[in-house]
């Protein structure tokens, strides 16, 4: 079975791309005739939004994934329209899947005991039916919080084990407040974000693929590029999953340090600067073409931090 981190460096390569599309849908965003469709059909509910939501994803799926390597919808934005939030959220991820796109669940689990074992289960492994087991998200990766230690990350790391999958442990997050814990500084030296680190490594040891990277990968936000550098020293081994670019602040080199000398080891994440680009008048789209300016979006950002990494001599293909 193949590693999650080789299927990510293969990914990369081929898009020649580590932009990875966050689909986090605001439903006064969503454009307007999405939204009338969806309510023709189902009534004002929940069920309206659930659909809205696939077809505008669906729509920009289609729009970008010849020049993106993964996508991450995030599951609060779903949960909160209840089941037909849910239910787009599995539809988004399996037709990502079937687009052979990645699909990082950006869920932020974190628990301990069983409970980290069913959260393992529902969205990288198998659950339990009467005759054997079968996914249900199944999705490529998930996004976990580490802060309850070792055995609330060990079911994880054993999912990504059995199943080829990925995690991506909170490190250092992007937003402003994330120093008020991840920035303390230990009494033998170092900080917690550091710290936090040097378990991911030890979590990760064991699920290195051929291309040399880990399945244990760390999220580490474009706004602190001081802080990953210092982290890409001590997991050299590990993928970062990069937030805060565009809309958080985070610019392509502000992100450089991310990246290994190879030029890999990191995927870049933008979420509303591509799925409402349609909003800004630089992409000129109308509503009704929203997934035009998605990829307009899209196009620009892989130039610039494409740009930034030859410069650098750090691009990957």
């Amino acid at each position: 079975m193949k590693n999650f981190a080789d299927k990510l460096v293969d990914a990369i390569i081929e898009k020649k791309s580590v932009v990875d599309v966050g689909l986090d849908p605001r439903l006064e965003q969503i454009p307007s005739f999405l939204k009338e469709e969806a309510v023709k059909e189902f009534g004002e509910g929940f069920e309206a939004a659930g659909s809205a939501f696939f077809e505008f994803n669906k729509r920009i799926i289609d729009a970008v994934e010849s020049q993106i390597p993964a996508i991450k919808p995030q599951i609060a934005f779903y949960e909160q329209y209840g089941k037909a939030g849910i239910e787009a959220f599995d539809k988004t991820v399996k037709y990502g899947q079937k687009r052979k796109l990645l699909v990082i669940a950006d869920g932020k689990r974190n628990d301990i005991g069983s409970t980290a074992k069913a959260y393992a289960a529902a969205h990288l492994g198998e659950v339990d039916f009467a005759e054997g087991k079968k996914p249900c998200f199944d999705a490529d990766c998930l996004t976990v919080n580490a802060y309850l230690g070792t055995d609330g990350v060990k079911p994880f790391t054993e999912a990504c084990k059995q199943f080829g999958k990925g995690i991506f442990v909170l490190v250092k997050t992007s937003n402003p407040s994330s120093g008020d814990i991840q920035d303390k500084e230990l009494k033998d030296g170092g900080t917690v974000f550091e710290l936090m680190a040097e378990f991911v490594k030890k979590w990760g040891a064991e699920i290195i693929g051929e291309k040399g990277y880990s399945s244990v990968g760390a999220v580490v936000g474009a706004t602190y590029s001081k802080q990953a550098k210092s982290l890409r020293k001590i997991i050299p081994q590990a993928f970062f999953l990069v937030p805060g670019y565009g809309a958080q602040g985070g610019g392509a080199k502000d992100v450089l340090p991310c990246f290994n000398d190879d030029g890999l080891g990191a995927i870049v994440n933008s979420s509303r600067g591509i799925i409402f680009a349609y909003e800004k008048e630089e992409f000129n789209c109308k509503e009704t073409e929203f997934e035009k300016a998605s990829l307009k979006a899209v196009e620009k950002m892989n130039k610039d931090i494409n740009s930034v990494l030859k410069e650098n001599s750090k691009l990957p293909w």
